[in-house]
């Protein structure tokens, strides 16, 4: 008979001792600072931060046994300052007795500013060891003054071995629990540690429901059995976490690669997971300008038509002209000279401050204006093609300065060969300035 009231597997399977931890090597394995921090005989305050399923709980209760300190567990989603309060004084209480006390607050990344900032005291003081579990990066989820206090533990996914471990010790787990023998072959095994991507609590889960769910008259748990079971998996995303930043700067960078197959994965992958389109025909025309440039000037228009396509069509359908410019911006010539020039002219504006603007290029709307010499010198391009290089337009201290660096990239190689004629110009029109006037030559000739 099943006993189905038993709780999770994954709840049953947990390991009693620390040798008994599947996983994260890189902390417990003989150079693992937290390995070496146990074998001095001390447990720091740590952050233990990484995705669902890793151990992340699991290894605070057995730190906690480990230096045998008093063990207290709260969710930052339901505790509060009380909480807090309570197992600090018995923290305090404990320390006057040479005890050692242990707070694990789950999900500490829940917890406000002013509820985090009442466990700097006793964390400071060495009333509590704060074990602190959190799925988001700590450096935008929790304080300073808390980080500066407790170390940052990163926890990996689970790789397929370790995943695969834990599959064969569960499989003999579910066997002693519901008194029945199910073979299972290492190929479905795999797909289940494949499905579970790191995460070992999603895995046995899956598992233990393929061994409840299969028919009395079966022995063998076979690949069509987890099929109703994968039904609507889900994608690992957080638009306001730190796959969102994550998977865009991934985007990012492959367009900017020019790699158009990785770009246009990652843009599946974000709409797939519910970002939002419009962020992305955002972040597109941001690209257009920044990276893309003038080496393909109509970029930034197709990326505008791109968003405005998509808000006529709507989804699903307006996602094409969204991989359309994707496609487009990642096999484009490249350029981010305006974007480069654009900081040049930022950062000499600070340095310089207000520079007066030459009279020969100052607007003379007024006779008084004239008098003074505003305009003075001023020839129109339109009227004169060969005297354009005279113009001084930068302010007298900044005469000669260059912000804009034009590649030679796409388009930008025809900017590069008109400003190197313009400059040539320039130098003949000086030349020629510099040399004794001809008593022969004529105004106007």
């Amino acid at each position: 008979m099943l006993k189905r009231s038993l709780p999770p597997l994954a709840h049953r399977l947990r390991p009693q001792v620390l040798s008994e931890f599947v996983g994260q090597e890189h902390l417990l394995g003989e150079k693992g600072f937290i390995a070496l921090m146990l074998a001095r005989g001390h447990l720091d305050s740590m952050v233990l931060w990484g995705p669902p399923g890793c151990g992340k709980t699991t290894l605070a209760i057995l730190l906690a046994g480990v230096v045998e300190a008093d063990f207290f567990q709260l969710s930052a989603v339901t505790a509060g300052v009380a909480d807090i309060r309570k197992i600090a004084k018995l923290g305090r209480e404990n320390r006057e007795q040479g005890r050692r006390t242990v707070l694990f607050l789950d999900e500490i990344h829940r917890f406000n500013k002013a509820q985090q900032d009442f466990l700097l005291a006793p964390v400071e003081e060495g009333s509590l060891i704060l074990l602190g579990a959190t799925t988001e990066n700590p450096s935008f989820s929790i304080i300073t003054p808390l980080l500066s206090r407790a170390r940052v533990a990163v926890l990996k996914a689970l790789d397929l071995d370790a995943s695969m471990d834990l599959l064969r010790k569960a499989m003999v787990r579910l066997a002693d629990d519901y008194g029945r023998e199910i073979s299972v072959a290492e190929e479905v095994l795999q797909r289940i540690a494949a499905y579970a991507e790191g995460d070992a609590r999603r895995g046995l889960n899956l598992l233990e429901m393929a061994f409840i769910n299969l028919d009395p008259e079966r022995a063998e748990i076979a690949g069509a059995d987890l099929k109703p079971l994968l039904e609507g998996r889900g994608l690992a995303y957080d638009r306001d976490g730190e796959e969102h930043f994550n998977q865009i700067s991934a985007f990012i960078k492959s367009m900017r690669a020019g790699d158009p197959d990785a770009a246009l994965y990652w843009l599946g992958r974000m709409l797939e997971s519910g970002e939002e389109p419009l962020y992305l025909a955002r972040r597109m025309i941001r690209f257009a300008s920044e990276d893309v440039g003038n080496a393909a000037p109509q970029a930034l228009q197709l990326a505008i038509n791109a968003r405005q396509a998509y808000e006529i069509l709507g989804s699903p359908e307006g996602e094409l002209a969204l991989y359309q410019v994707a496609a487009y911006l990642t096999t484009a010539p490249k350029s981010d000279a305006v974007y480069l020039a654009m900081k040049r002219v930022v950062k000499e504006i600070k340095k310089s401050g207000n520079q007066p603007v030459p009279m020969q290029v100052r607007n003379a709307p007024t006779g008084l204006m004239q008098n003074l010499g505003y305009g003075d010198g001023y020839v129109n391009p339109h009227r004169d093609r060969i005297n354009p290089g005279l113009i001084a337009a930068l302010p007298e201290k900044l005469a000669g300065a260059v912000f804009y660096q034009p590649t030679g990239n796409g388009y930008e190689a025809t900017v590069c060969q008109r400003l190197q004629e313009r400059e040539q110009l320039l130098r003949e029109l000086k030349s020629s300035a510099a040399k004794p006037a001809d008593k022969r030559s004529k105004p106007g000739s």
